[in-house]
């Protein structure tokens, strides 16, 4: 049995720009799990098509159970292989991946076509799908719910990822993330305390000359 997802969604960028971004959205504040990216193979084909191949090392905590299936050295890292193929004449870019470590336990295939938004040319469309499966025996059901759950939050930051890298690009202020906000909101907090101990402070010293 395969679990299979299907989405849609844009990003408000043009298809150029998503392209571009594409290439450069490692690192970016939602990415902090990506460790390295290497390009394997890359060709541009008689028909100006660019291919490319990339390997991606990732950390990605295994749940508990499912570590005693795994080698300990093995079980916080996953290797990702990446093909990609760009076609500027129909402004398209397809993209393929899969996972190589931990197949085993679970195969996650991902496919993706980035083309023009059909109702506003400055806009990215994007079509998404995927196929997870497990052959673990009498787990399978458990593991294949659990890596789609997995795979939709991973969805939703890879786009607040592209989303950043744009603005960024764009040369707009990219907005915080949760993270990013509260650690400003913790400084901001620490500076109030610190300046209101002064004060009580400096009363206190004056009152001791009074």
């Amino acid at each position: 049995m395969v679990k299979y997802f299907t989405c849609s969604g844009f990003l408000k960028g043009t298809w150029d720009q998503v392209f571009l971004a594409f290439w450069q959205r490692y690192p970016n504040p939602y990415s902090n799990h990506v460790l390295t990216e290497d390009i394997v193979f890359r060709e541009v084909t008689p028909d100006s098509c660019l291919v490319s191949r990339r390997l991606l090392t990732k950390t990605s905590r295994a749940p508990r159970w499912a570590e005693k299936f795994l080698p300990a050295h093995r079980a916080c890292k996953a290797y990702i292989v990446e093909d990609s193929i760009v076609d500027p004449q129909s402004r398209t870019m397809v993209t393929l991946t899969w996972n190589i470590s931990h197949a085993y336990l679970m195969s996650v295939e991902e496919r993706c076509v980035y083309g023009v938004n059909p109702d506003n040319s400055n806009w990215t469309e994007i079509k998404r799908e995927a196929w997870i499966s497990s052959n673990l025996y009498g787990l399978s059901k458990a593991v294949q719910e659990f890596g789609l759950a997995r795979f939709k939050t991973s969805v939703t930051k890879t786009i607040k990822g592209f989303e950043y890298v744009l603005a960024r690009m764009q040369g707009e202020t990219p907005t915080k993330t949760l993270a990013e906000a509260a650690t400003e909101k913790a400084r901001e907090k620490a500076f109030a305390a610190k300046e209101k101990a002064k004060d009580l402070a400096s009363q206190a010293q004056k009152q001791q000359y009074m």
